[in-house]
């Protein structure tokens, strides 16, 4: 995918001392080339190579980088190739082989993951698949390594040149590139393009172009700064809590300290997004849900008393229709406004923010089991009981009403 800018916008900003035009040039070419799709085979290596300098693997990777790889196994990048996507690709590569490999672009990126090859004539089977490395979903070789060549960021004091012959290095050393800093580099996966798949008007993934419109650009916050801290590879997001409630301020409050049986109390729960650079959530698949609710002098919930609010893009499950889009913008607020009679002594308002991270992928793992999910059904059954299972609050608290 090429980056395309306006050439005036481009010269402009120059002119202003906001950008380096032969940087940002530099920066688009080279970005042009590494992720030019379908990627090329590797080939041949180079003779001097040895098995573990050759092999596409993480596990070679790790070798001399085992921080690095173990950032990544407890990474999404890891099991983007996991059962939820293994399982569809079981059938689709037979009924639909199109659009399977459609989808190894950035779940499998190398030309050797995928187990066909798209040609003008139709779909063939793959002469250099690896059938070991399909199943590793996004590895270090997809992003650092093209032609047998290793490339990464600049070091940490912002130099590029290697002192010592590259060839007396292993690998042949690397190039260093100032795109693996950029925001720009993570925009072939998580960016769809002007021709891609769009609802109301809006591009089913857009995160990177919801960056751009933020503060976060204006103020040089990249990608890297919050997934990847201090060039970890750990690309934390909506599935981390942790992280979650970093990009997050709440606050829950009543107007009163006391209230008498007989009042309506009045209680307030804000989410703000404060320090998430894109949409919060970015993506179809996430739901998070305000909530308050009453409970009695036992804990228990009184029924009929609890009342939600929902931030999330919601569409249909077969991404025909977008039912609604109440995602929140960088700096933006959703506000629960809680109103309800006490009837007794002794209630306590409730409060919660949960964050489903698959909502989207639960119901729809669901609705293919019914249909049937021929071969790939175990792998289904699997991905449904991790969807169930990544639901988690990031914030919850019980005010006292009386």
């Amino acid at each position: 995918m090429r980056l395309r800018y306006p050439a005036v916008l481009i010269a402009a900003l120059a002119m202003l001392g906001f950008v380096n035009l032969a940087g940002a040039d530099a920066i688009r070419e080279f970005l042009s080339r590494h992720w030019q799709r379908p990627l090329a085979p590797q080939g041949v290596p180079p003779a001097r190579f040895s098995p573990l300098e050759a092999s596409l693997q993480p596990e070679a990777c790790g070798t001399c980088h085992p921080a690095q790889l173990a950032d990544w196994k407890t990474s999404l990048h890891a099991s983007s190739m996991g059962p939820g996507v293994a399982g569809q690709l079981v059938e689709m590569l037979e009924s639909d082989p199109g659009s399977a490999l459609a989808c190894f672009t950035c779940h499998a990126p190398l030309a050797e993951q995928a187990p066909r090859v798209a040609k003008r004539a139709g779909v063939s089977t793959n002469p250099v698949y690896d059938v070991g490395l399909g199943v590793r979903g996004l590895v270090c070789a997809g992003c650092h390594v093209r032609a047998h060549q290793r490339f990464g960021p600049p070091r940490r004091d912002g130099s590029l040149a290697s002192a010592t012959p590259r060839e007396t290095l292993p690998h042949n050393g690397v190039t260093r590139a100032p795109a693996f800093l950029r925001s720009e580099f993570c925009q072939s996966c998580h960016q769809f393009t002007s021709d891609g798949f769009a609802l109301n008007g809006k591009l089913l993934e857009s995160t990177y172009n919801e960056w751009r419109a933020s503060r976060f650009a204006r103020d040089g916050v990249q990608c890297q700064d919050c997934h990847m801290p201090d060039r970890r590879h750990l690309w934390r997001g909506i599935h981390d809590p942790q992280m979650v409630r970093s990009g997050l301020t709440i606050h829950a409050s009543a107007s009163a300290t006391r209230y008498r049986p007989g009042a309506t109390i009045s209680v307030t729960l804000t989410v703000e997004s404060t320090r998430v650079g894109h949409a919060f959530p970015t993506y179809v698949t996430p739901r998070v849900v305000l909530s308050a609710e009453l409970l009695d002098q036992a804990g228990q919930v009184i029924a009929g008393s609890r009342q939600e609010k929902v931030i999330a893009r919601e569409v249909t499950l077969d991404l025909a229709r977008e039912i609604a889009d109440t995602r929140l913008m960088p700096g933006a607020k959703a506000v629960l406004h809680y109103r309800r009679r006490v009837d007794r002594a002794g209630l306590r308002a409730r409060l919660s923010v949960v964050v489903y991270p698959d909502e989207f992928y639960t119901r729809f793992f669901e609705r293919l089991l019914e249909q049937g999910a021929g071969r790939g059904e175990a792998q289904i059954r699997e991905a449904l009981a991790a969807t169930r299972r990544s639901i988690f609050p990031v914030f919850e608290r019980e005010i006292p009403l009386t």
